[in-house]
Formats: structure tokens, C-alpha cells, sequence
């Protein structure tokens, strides 16, 4: 009985010492970039922006009455097109420049109605000055330039590298901007000298 007790032990012993060398992938981290809570635009439901670890990133500040407000079809373009390879267009209202005066669910409505859009949008938030949303302070911070403008853009690669900034004057079916996304989604991290994060 002892001798088949011992054996029991010892078959036990060896199974646990297989299952810890099996190699197990740690999970991934979210980067600095993405480290962030918003409420999501239509209904307020949390979003964790870390759930875009490993995806290509437009961020853009927009708002419904602005002379670039029609940037809301070809931002929506560029997602039907990219999203299956891995791009996110991630859209933050916001009235800084006094041209985005509803409310998240007029937003929701216009923007859905007007153009389609089914990019994510978060809640509508600051994006420039001391009221600034955590994110868009970082991406600020990080690249040395804030919006200036409504439909100011960054560029965020698979790894939460900021690649870089473009201008509201800057239309999503802009060929340097469409290159730097296409080459982020196919190296997969990203343009070879992302600006680091500080």
C-alpha cells in the first residue's frame, strides 16, 4: 500500500514538474498610449482602451460643426478598408474649438446618420490645456504637438509607439498618411523610428 502511495506521489510529482516547464506566453502589456478609461459615446458604457493593444491607431479630436466635419466619410473609408488588417480610427469629440456643442447622443446620432460612422467614438472631453483628457495630454506631451484644430491626428503603431501627427488640413485620403498607416498594419511595428515615449 505504501510502495503504490509512493508511486501515486511520484507520477504527481513528475506531472507538475512537466506542467511548469511548459512554456506560458505572459500576457500582454498594455502600452502607455492605451492605458486609459473613456466612456464610450452612444451609451456611456466604459471602454478600456488597452482591448486596442496590438492594433494600428487614427486618434482623432472631431466635432459636427467644423469646415472639416466631411473628414467623418474618410476617416469611416479608411476603417472599412484597414480594419480587418488591424487598424482602429478611435474618435474623441470634443468642443474646444467651440464647434461641438451637443450632447453625446446628438453626436452619436449626427455622426452615424450624417456619415456612417461606426468607428469607435468615445465620450465627448477636452483634448487641448489644463482640461485635457489623460490621452490626449500623453499623446501631446509625447509628440510636442497639440490639436490646433478639430480633425488633428496621430498615429499610433501595433506596439503603442506614436508614429506621428498630421495636421486638421491633412484629409484621411491623404497618400502620406494612407502610407504611414499601410506601412504600420504591414511591419507590424510600426514605422522603423517611432518617437519614443519619454
Amino acid at each position: 500500500m505504501a510502495r503504490y502511495t509512493f508511486q501515486r506521489l511520484l507520477l504527481a510529482s513528475a506531472a507538475l514538474l512537466l506542467l511548469a516547464s511548459i512554456p506560458v506566453k505572459a500576457a500582454e502589456s498594455c502600452p502607455a498610449l492605451l492605458d486609459f478609461n473613456f466612456k464610450r459615446l452612444q451609451d456611456d458604457a466604459p471602454q478600456d482602451l488597452c482591448q486596442y493593444t496590438g492594433k494600428v491607431i487614427l486618434v482623432v479630436n472631431t466635432a459636427s460643426h467644423c469646415g472639416y466635419t466631411g473628414q467623418y466619410e474618410g476617416l469611416e473609408q479608411l476603417y472599412a478598408k484597414y480594419k480587418d488588417r488591424g487598424l482602429v480610427v478611435l474618435g474623441f469629440p470634443s468642443n474646444d474649438f467651440n464647434q461641438e456643442p451637443g450632447k453625446n447622443t446628438d453626436i452619436a446620432n449626427f455622426s452615424y446618420n450624417t456619415y456612417g460612422v461606426m468607428f469607435p467614438m468615445l465620450a465627448k472631453s477636452s483634448v487641448i490645456g489644463k482640461d485635457a483628457n489623460p490621452m490626449y495630454a500623453l499623446l501631446t506631451k509625447t509628440s510636442g504637438k497639440k490639436p490646433t484644430w478639430n480633425f488633428f491626428k496621430y498615429l499610433i503603431d501595433r506596439n503603442g509607439n506614436l508614429v506621428s501627427s498630421y495636421s486638421s488640413h491633412t484629409p484621411p485620403e491623404d497618400v502620406t498618411l494612407i502610407s504611414a498607416i499601410e506601412k504600420a498594419l504591414i511591419n507590424g511595428n510600426g514605422v522603423r523610428q517611432p518617437i519614443p515615449y519619454p
